[in-house]
This record gives structure tokens, sequence and C-alpha cells, in this order.
């Protein structure tokens, strides 16, 4: 061959494509044994397989002694290839180490699942331990609220003697008053009212409250005051025999109380068991006492008017029994007559003995008796309630703490009344005081009670306008509260010490 042909064989584009093939091939394994020394040029890259907890480790773990062992048998011919060498064995290390601890916390799939539902067994747990701890503070409280109420019944045989007494003596008196007086012979049948003729009496049978009621027609009232309980009555026309009590169109109650006291005492003279006690500033009631047995027993005898007209305007917004006892019951109660009582009323210095104070308590003692949201409530047929036994457990223990603390003695029987009548509004159903329910229901009672007094407002019943806790003041309501608390919370010492040793 020529040289001229050798020369144009040499310069042929195949031979050069086959040299320049073969120079970027060697460029190419250079260049991948730059960027990884430790993997092989043979070997190609697979896509990513799951792996288990347990195979992840152990490839792991054979990287690391590959890498290892590659670091003590390669010579480094560059300072640059030994510095990569060493950051891939401290990378696979640190590698191999965050993957084995994840081994330890690592859950099976579907962990979030289980956090949920760990939760809410969590929940679960709290909610049925707090639910045994309550069980067990309620036995425990009953151990005390049920001694206490077997303690607080009268003895049957007490409260028919003492019944007897007080029923010969108000029959005598009513018959007095008809055939030897010109001005209280129209008197009606008496009122039994308070809490012996409610069933809510604790204790002894050692008070007795009895109106008199003088029934009267057209009469005009005026309110006496803003908050719609207290009036000023005068007598439209007539044949009352009150007329004479009348000045200036304004029915008297100072000059009907004299007259009334005057003959009660008349009276009581054929009945010297009987003593009268000594008239109480602002009370419009004579008081008389009596010893039966070793129960000295005190009677309040009240003068009072019977109004047989629509309820005054206050009242339209109270007596929410709607919920409670039916519509139909409070349409009945308000088509009954209402009462107006002499009490004394002042402004500051100023005092009114002409001022006449509304009450409902024959309204207060037909709730009571019926009370129930069924109306087989404690009867032979129906469920008991413990609506009754909350009360009585409340004036017990406002009794004792006022005998503890003088500086409770404004706080009544009447301000603990006038809770369970709210109360009962606001849980109207029989299961929501259910007999067997005691210390939960009589818990409640006291935290609405110790609310109203935190609150200094504890509206009347049947005149919302009126605050029952007006002028006792913020201080005194407040520590009443906290004493009401701490007896509640500790599971009522004082009850225990009553228990304990006669109280």
């Amino acid at each position: 061959m020529s040289c001229r042909e050798r020369s144009r064989q040499a310069k042929s584009p195949d031979s050069t494509q086959c040299s320049d093939s073969r120079k970027e091939r060697r460029e190419t394994i250079r260049r991948k044994k730059k960027e990884d020394p430790l993997k092989p040029n043979h070997e190609e890259e697979k896509p990513p397989v799951k792996e288990t907890t347990k195979e992840k480790g152990k490839h792991l773990a054979r990287e690391s002694e590959t890498a290892k062992a590659s670091l003590k048998t390669t010579k480094p011919k560059a300072g640059g290839k030994a510095e990569t060498l060493t950051r891939c064995t401290k990378a696979a290390g640190k590698m191999e180490g965050a993957q084995l601890k994840e081994k330890k916390i690592e859950k099976p799939s579907g962990g979030k699942k289980e956090t949920t539902a760990d939760k809410s067994y969590d929940t679960e747990h709290a909610d049925e331990t707090k639910s045994k701890m309550l069980k067990t503070r309620s036995v425990s409280m009953d151990s005390v609220l049920q001694p206490t109420l077997e303690k607080l019944k009268i003895r049957a045989k007490d409260k028919s003697d003492t019944s007897k007494v007080v029923n010969d003596f108000i029959k005598n008196l009513i018959r007095h008053l008809k055939k030897e007086t010109i001005c209280f012979q129209d008197v009606d049948k008496p009122l039994h009212t308070g809490s012996y003729y409610e069933y809510l009496k604790i204790s002894d049978p050692d008070e007795f409250d009895v109106m008199l009621p003088m029934p009267v027609e057209q009469v005009q009232i005026e309110p006496f005051g803003e908050n719609g309980a207290f009036y000023s009555v005068g007598l439209k026309r007539g044949n009352s025999h009150l007329i004479k009590f009348q000045q200036k169109d304004v029915l008297s109650a100072s000059e009907m109380l004299h007259e009334f006291r005057k003959e009660v005492k008349k009276f009581a003279k054929g009945f010297p068991a009987w003593t009268i006690e000594k008239k109480k500033g602002g009370c419009p009631a004579v008081t008389l006492t009596h010893k039966v047995g070793s129960v000295t027993i005190s009677l309040d005898v009240v003068l009072c008017l019977k109004v047989k007209s629509s309820w005054p305007s206050f009242t339209s917004d109270g007596l929410k029994i709607d919920q409670w006892l039916g519509t139909k019951e409070k349409r009945d109660y308000k088509r009954k007559p209402y009462y107006l009582v002499p009490k004394y009323e002042g402004r500051g210095n100023v005092e009114n003995d002409d001022v006449w104070r509304i009450s409902f308590s024959h309204i207060e003692k037909d709730i009571i008796k019926k009370h129930g949201s069924e109306k087989k409530c404690c009867e032979r047929e129906g469920a008991s309630c413990c609506r009754k036994d909350c009360l009585k457990l409340l004036k017990h223990l406002l009794h004792l703490l006022k005998e503890n603390n003088p500086s409770f003695a404004k706080f009544c029987s009447y301000h603990a009344k006038t809770t369970l009548l709210h109360a009962c509004c606001s849980r109207t159903r029989d299961s929501d005081w259910g007999a067997s329910d005691l210390s939960r229901c009589f818990g409640l009672l006291l935290q609405d009670f110790e609310s109203h007094l935190r609150h200094g407002e504890l509206y009347n019943f049947f005149i919302p306008r009126q605050n029952l806790l007006s002028g006792l003041g913020k201080t005194r309501c407040k520590d009443l509260a906290d004493c009401i608390k701490q007896q509640r919370e500790n599971g009522f010492p004082i009850f225990d010490t009553c228990l304990q040793n006669p109280c």
C-alpha cells in the first residue's frame, strides 16, 4: 500500500469516530470513580425497593464493613480521593446509627390510627377513674347525709301531740273572733303555712305559722317602692267591717294589728298554758308559746287580707313553672287569690306602718306538695325524688352555720326554699332529682345557693324584681358562700359532728 493510501485511510471518518468513542468511555469511567469510588463500574442503579427493618439493619451493617475494608485496602493516589473516602465512611456510620435508632422507635404502618386509639383509651380510662372517684365520694357523702336525714325526722307521737294542741287553740280563737268581735267576724278559715305544714320541718315540731285571712273585695292597691313586694291598700266601697281602720283612703295596717293583738290577748286568758310573747319590732305576728311534753312550741298567728282579684303586674314574669309543673298548673295558680300581710317597710329613717307585703304562701305550699313533673312522683305507684330531702339538708346546714356565726343571723329558711324553687325550674325532670342520687343533687343545690350568694342576687320566685339578698351585704353573703363551699368539699364535717354529739 502506498503512503498516500495509508494517509487517506488514517483520516477516514470511521476510525476517527471509534477513537473518540473510546475516549468518551474512559472519561465516563474516570468521572464515575471520582463521584463514587465505592461503587463498582459494572453496577447498575436500580429503583429503590422498600426494605423491612431487619433488612435495612443488615444492609447498613454490610455497607459499613465494606466501606471500612475499602478504606484499609485502597491506597489513595491523591489527597482529594482520601478525603472523599473518609467523608463517605463517616456518612455511612452516621446513617447506620440513625437507621438503627429509628429501628428502635419505629412503629408499624397505621401508627397514627394507633395513636388516636391510645388517646381514646386514655380518655376513657380517665373518665372511668373519675367516675369511680365520684361514686366513692358519693357513697362517702351518703354515709353522712342519710343518717343526718334520719336524725331530722320528727317522731310521729310528738307530731301528733303538738298539732293537736295548736289546732285546738286556733279553732277556738276563730270562734271567739266571729262571736265576740265586730271588725274580725268575717275571718275566713285558717291558712296553715310554714315548714311544718309543708312537711319540711326538721328536728322538733316546735314552730307553727297560721294565717287568719280577712276577705276583701274591690280594693285599690298602690306599690310602695320599686320591687313590687310592698303595697298600700285602700277599700273602694262595700260593707267591709274593716272600714273603721281606713284613714284617708288607706287601710291602716298598724291599727288593725293593734286591735287584733288585743283580741288575742283577751282570748288567751282562757288558755293559761299559752303565753303571749312580747311584740317584736317589724313583725306582724302575734307569737304564743306552749310547752308540750319536753318540747316548747311557738305559734305565730298572722292576720292578713285575702284579695280576690288578678295578681299585681309585678308578678307577670314570675312563677316560671311551665317546663316543670306545666302551663295548666300555672294558669290555675294565677286564678287563686293572693294575700297581703301587714309589714313594716322603711325608707331610710322613715317608717311606714301602713304597708302590706304580698304573700303567696299558699301557692308555695301547694308547689312543694306536688313538686313532681310527673303526677305520681313520690307516690306509691311512682318513683321517689329527693327534692324535699335536699331542702331539709340545706335548711339544717344553714341553721348550724348560723349557730356557729352570729353574723349570718339574717339569712333564713325562705332563702333556702326560694333557691330550691329556682333549681327545680332549671332541672325540671324527676330523674334529675332521683332519691338514690341524693349526694349529687344536694351538691348541685348547694352550688346554686353559693352562686346566688356570690352574685348577691336571689330573686323572689313570684316577684322577679325583688332581690331577697338586698341589704344583707356582699361581704356577709360571700362569707356564707365560702363556709358552704368548705362544708361541701370536705364531706360536711358539721353534720358529722352533729351526729356524734347532740346539736
